[in-house]
């Protein structure tokens, strides 16, 4: 997560600090800027990340500059996904001219229903897909994994930062999410 308040500088020393430590590991580094960047930071932002190896930059602009994203996608250096743009299905049409892809998180969209019309409109407009997750337990984590096939990029652990978790079921072993096989619904059971 990047777009620090504190600046441009205080954002590239966090990648370059995450890089060092990614390199051991053969993974593939993205960035969100969590809409932290102004149109010239983001496309500053946006080279100097390229040249250093990230795979595209998440919500570089806040949600309420969507009018500067077509400038900004006109001249982008790395693919541009959006969260917080987009919330329903009817926001993709809207974006599709001006991003390369649409990350969703149940939580924000209302779940799995618009989450389906959301992943169709946004193949229908040839963007890419991720589904991703916000503070949520493993209840929603196992929804997410459920249609989890459906995305491009997956991006499920938030779970991982509540303690205790509220139920039972689902387990995370070298970065792959599984549910329980016998466990009803989508394999998690409440503990409280």
């Amino acid at each position: 997560k990047l777009g620090s308040p504190e600046g441009l500088d205080a954002d590239q020393s966090m990648y370059a600090a995450v890089v060092e430590v990614a390199r051991k590991y053969e993974v593939a580094v993205r960035v969100d800027a969590n809409g932290g960047w102004d149109l010239a930071g983001a496309s500053t932002m946006m080279r100097w990340l390229k040249d250093r190896g990230c795979d595209y930059v998440e919500q570089p602009l806040h949600h309420d500059a969507d009018d500067q994203l077509p400038q900004l996608y006109a001249g982008r250096a790395l693919p541009i996904f959006v969260d917080e743009s987009c919330r329903y299905a009817t926001d993709v049409s809207r974006l599709a001219n001006c991003v390369d892809g649409i990350n969703l998180k149940l939580m924000k969209c209302g779940g799995i229903t618009e989450a389906l019309r959301i992943v169709a409109a946004a193949r229908a407009h040839g963007l890419g897909t991720m589904i991703g997750c916000m503070g949520e337990s493993s209840v929603a984590i196992a929804a997410g994994a459920s249609m989890a096939a459906l995305f491009d990029h997956i991006d499920l652990d938030s779970h991982l930062n509540l303690l205790p978790d509220p139920a039972t079921g689902l387990s995370m072993e070298s970065g792959v999410v599984t549910v329980s096989e016998t466990a009803h619904g989508h394999g998690v059971a409440l503990t409280c």
